[in-house]
């Protein structure tokens, strides 16, 4: 699945970005507790993690399963930072929205035993060489607006 983005986004892409979304999925347990999201080094291409949702899977015991996201703040340090707690009586699931992290992420199951799955979006933004939208494209969507008629107030009657 994948469109071509045209507005410049939070993330700073380029009005002429092609993003490239893949489904993401991994489950961490007391055997696998932690998972490291990490993107090719490649200049022309950036990856972003957006986390979904975060569940205990089948066989989750009834304790407190804390997850962490481990990833870079604004100034481009590492930061930690608890993003769910679940139990399997109260919480067994959370939506996380759009929770969008740009690429390396750390997943980690600090407490509890799991299995919890914790799923969402693989984005990767490339940027277009030679834009598909010329600057021929751009001024014919300029003329069918002038074109349009315009909009006019509605007359109200008057009583007499």
């Amino acid at each position: 699945m994948s469109f071509v983005e045209d507005e410049v986004s939070s993330s700073g892409m380029d009005s002429r970005s092609r993003l490239e979304s893949y489904v993401f999925s991994c489950q961490l347990s007391s055997e696998v507790p932690f998972y490291t999201f990490q993107a090719d080094e490649d200049d022309d291409v950036e990856h972003f993690l957006e986390l979904r949702t975060i569940c205990l899977g089948d066989g989750a015991k009834e304790e407190n399963n804390v997850v962490e996201v481990t990833a870079m703040n604004h100034q481009g340090k590492k930061i930690s930072v608890p993003v769910a707690n679940l139990n399997i009586s109260c919480l067994p699931m959370v939506n996380l929205g759009e929770f969008e992290l740009m690429a390396p992420v750390t997943l980690r199951l600090k407490s509890g035993t799991g299995p919890v799955t914790v799923s969402g979006l693989h984005l990767v933004a490339t940027e277009n060489e030679g834009s598909e939208l010329s600057d021929e494209d751009d001024d014919d969507d300029d003329v069918s607006e002038e074109e349009m008629p315009s909009i006019k107030p509605a007359k109200k009657k008057q009583k007499a």
